[in-house]
């Protein structure tokens, strides 16, 4: 499991944390990632690691998450994603076939089929697939009938993409969707001690070679890396877009609001929502489609509305959160407003009718 970026697309809340660690309605998203793939059987992952290693190790502190071992490598320096795999695949002695997940991808992809799928085909390498309407974001992954990859294009320009390779359909773009089935002979093709991107260069060569296979599948699938996608995530599971309760031990209030553990609940929380353990949302305050994370607390005459509190946030009198993250601990002030998609940082204090639009605070560098 590749987890060694710094997330800085994600930042003020990387800073203090990897994004696979950050909640995802209350559970560590590393958590989620690790329950999916023991579904299919998996009871043993290696973290390729790389930024804040030993926010994994606390948060696992006797190497298991479940029934899932855990290993752990760590990279003495950034060797992109081919790299990481090829180090952490070493580090373990990996000499069979073996499933490499990024752990920022949420999705309820079914291994257990793609497995089947590779082996029918005798490929050396099968990537899971998904469909969008903009690739740019994405690699492309055209396949033919049989789903062998025609052609690998990391991140094509926005209309750049030749049309033979388009491969549109009503559901939109192929595109690579972060799940490999990996034979033991793909580690060949990765040198040791170097960086080296899979998707730019291993890739590309198994599709020239005619080896590299694509699996489409219909189930849920996202990405975490932005504010956007790790807002609509958690959304996802509050508004049953992605299926099943939103976190494990979560109960459905008759108003439509999932609570966890002791909760708040007072008239003004209309569901979709999820109100986690401890928090407390005052009389005369209003929250609609958000999670408010445990330890949360919402004053009277606040809004939240379509976003995500971090646990131990506070709302204060009055003030506004719109489609918007706020942190661990962080304070949105009296009369302030936060809204478009605005993140604060762990403990970062908003002032008393402030107005954010889209701001990122505290402000890092690039």
């Amino acid at each position: 499991m590749l987890v060694g970026g710094a997330g800085t697309r994600l930042r003020p809340l990387t800073l203090t944390a990897p994004k696979q660690v950050l909640p995802i309605v209350e559970v560590p998203m590393i958590e989620r990632v690790l329950a999916c793939l023991a579904l299919h059987g998996v009871d043993e992952v290696v973290l390729s690691m790389g930024y804040l290693p030993d926010a994994f190790v606390d948060l696992f502190p006797d190497g298991k998450s479940g029934h899932v071992r855990l290993t752990y490598a760590v990279e003495p320096e950034p060797l992109d994603t081919a790299g990481a795999v090829g180090f952490a695949a070493r580090s373990a002695g990996i000499d069979e076939r073996f499933l490499v997940v990024n752990g920022d991808i949420l999705t309820d992809l079914d291994v257990t089929a793609m497995v089947a799928f590779h082996e029918r085909r005798g490929a050396a390498a099968t990537i899971s697939l998904a469909h969008v309407d903009d690739p740019s974001a994405f690699g492309l992954v055209p396949v033919d009938d049989e789903g062998r990859v025609i052609a690998f294009l990391e991140k094509p320009a926005p209309g750049a993409v030749p049309p033979a390779l388009a491969q549109a359909s009503a559901r939109g773009h192929l595109i690579n969707a972060g799940t490999y089935v990996l034979e033991p002979s793909v580690l060949d093709r990765i040198p040791e001690g170097r960086r080296i991107s899979i998707e730019r260069e291993v890739f590309p060569t198994l599709a020239a070679a005619g080896s590299l296979y694509g699996f489409d599948s219909p189930d849920y699938w996202t990405d975490t890396g932005t504010p956007r996608q790790y807002l609509d995530a958690q959304l996802d599971l509050v508004t049953g877009r992605r299926p099943g309760p939103p976190a494990p031990g979560a109960r459905l209030t008759a108003n439509g609001v999932w609570t966890i553990g002791a909760a708040t609940v007072p008239e003004g929380v209309r569901g979709p929502a999820v109100i986690g353990e401890g928090a407390v949302v005052a009389e005369g305050a209003c929250v609609e489609g958000s999670v408010v994370g445990g330890g949360s607390r919402i004053d009277a005459g606040a809004q939240v509305q379509d976003s995500v509190l971090l646990p131990g946030a506070h709302v204060g009198e009055g003030a506004v959160v719109r489609r918007s993250i706020v942190g661990r601990g962080a304070t949105v002030g009296r009369g302030a407003e936060v809204t478009n998609l605005s993140v604060l940082g762990d403990g970062y204090a908003v002032g008393a009718g402030a107005r954010l639009d889209g701001a990122r605070l505290p402000e890092t560098p690039e």
